[in-house]
């Protein structure tokens, strides 16, 4: 590895400024989104009045504008945390101080990844139980005890060890003897893995946390069955998850790979909707399948996974990158856990001024399950479940449409209520 040190301060340049206006646009987003609703708290928008309430829509405003606050802090403080890890030492000081102790070697480096998770969970400790314990309590969506949070804790410190130890030890020994192109070698065996992961985890990893019992309502037991035989969707259950124990957002989703795919309801959603609209809820996330939304998407995840290993092969071979991000690269034991840190590190501060690209496709897609569901079942009812669902999570219905833009995976409400009034027989 070499290379003049000019390079190593341009990048720390690059690095730097791409930091600093990223900042400067999430900052300048997050204040538009906070006073373009706060301009509408106090009129509900004409299309929706008859349907909810001035009360409704006040805390919807005032939960987005909490909301978005609060990101605003969390964003300040991530960069400070980045900042320290990187161009402050504060991962190169973690890094000497284990291999002083544990000397270079495969148990150094899984000590690194493994102390750096654990600090990291740390550090953001503080915001999640803030999140959790003041921001959903103060409007009414937290039902989690300080029991549950522990013990949900204490499950994924476990899980995360038992599953992401074995992975990360299997990268690191790839790339040490697998030669120059270990990152092909190590693209595939983390896309088994993703793949594994999507099998065993609707029947072995979510039961740790919450409880699912077989669908018991034979009316809509019968109604969600018909549906599916009519799209041509077969799936190995229908389940209630019992997410009410942690919150009171509702949702209903698709698990599982293949032969292990299920439908899950949460109890929320079921308790807040009618037969027909859980029907055509249901019938949205079968036009995700029936438009390939699914597969094109792990394309996209298989693809972008591919580059990116391609790029850390390509950058763990230059003392620039690891100069240029405040770490001191090892001269006599490997550098692959460092690397791998640094590239998880640098990639999303270069990566956030594409992040309205993969938006936009997927609100494509949301309009494409709508317009599916319309064709299945009753647009009314999707018009009304999803009126319910906004209330229900406190979701604002005049977001900043430079904010959406950036941020929403799924289009306003605004939006798919008129897509769907247009195609709606």
């Amino acid at each position: 590895m070499s290379a003049p040190s000019s390079t190593s301060l341009a990048f720390t340049l690059a690095f730097a400024l791409a930091l600093i206006a990223g900042l400067v646009v999430k900052f300048w987003l997050a204040t538009r989104q906070v006073r373009h609703v706060a301009r509408h708290r106090d009129t509900v928008p004409p299309v929706f009045q008859q349907a909810i309430t001035l009360a409704a829509h006040q805390k919807a405003a005032d939960y987005t504008m909490a909301k978005t606050r609060f990101g605003i802090v969390e964003m300040a403080w991530g960069a400070a945390v980045l900042l320290g890890w990187t161009l402050l030492g504060g991962l190169d000081l973690l890094n000497k101080l284990l291999l002083g102790w544990l000397g270079g070697g495969m148990l150094q480096q899984l000590a690194l990844l493994a102390a750096f998770a654990l600090i990291g969970g740390l550090l953001e400790l503080p915001f999640t139980l803030w999140q959790t314990f003041r921001l959903e309590e103060r409007f009414g969506f937290n039902k989690m005890t300080w029991r549950l949070w522990l013990a949900d804790a204490v499950k994924g410190i476990v899980l995360g060890a038992l599953i992401g130890l074995p992975i990360a030890a299997l990268i690191l020994w790839l790339m040490g003897a697998a030669g120059s192109l270990w990152w092909i070698w190590a693209w595939g065996a983390w896309m088994a893995f993703n793949l594994l992961l999507m099998l065993v985890y609707p029947t072995f990893i979510a039961p740790i946390f919450n409880k699912f019992q077989p669908l018991d309502d034979a009316a809509l037991k019968e109604r969600v069955n018909a549906l599916m035989q009519r799209c041509g969707f077969a799936a190995k259950g229908l389940f209630v998850m019992d997410g009410s124990t942690r919150s009171a957002h509702a949702n209903a989703y698709f698990t599982g790979f293949g032969a292990s795919k299920r439908v899950v309801f949460y109890d929320t959603l079921l308790r807040q909707l009618n037969a027909g609209e859980v029907e055509a809820v249901l019938a949205h996330e079968l036009g995700h399948f029936k438009h390939r939304h699914v597969m094109k998407r792990m394309a996209a995840m298989f693809a972008l996974s591919l580059a990116g290993f391609a790029l850390l092969g390509w950058l763990s071979t230059h003392t620039w990158f690891y100069a240029g991000l405040g770490v001191q690269p090892n001269m006599a034991a490997p550098n692959d856990a460092l690397a791998i840190l640094l590239f998880m590190l640098a990639v999303p501060v270069f990566g956030f001024f594409v992040a309205p690209l993969p938006v936009l496709i997927s609100r494509k897609h949301e309009f494409e399950a709508d317009a599916y569901a319309v064709a299945q079942t009753s647009g009314a009812h999707l018009s009304a479940a999803l009126l319910k669902l906004y209330q229900d999570n406190a979701s604002t219905l005049t977001p900043d449409p430079v904010f959406v833009k950036f941020y929403y995976s799924h289009p306003p409400a605004t939006e798919r209520l008129a897509r769907m009034a247009a195609i709606s027989p």
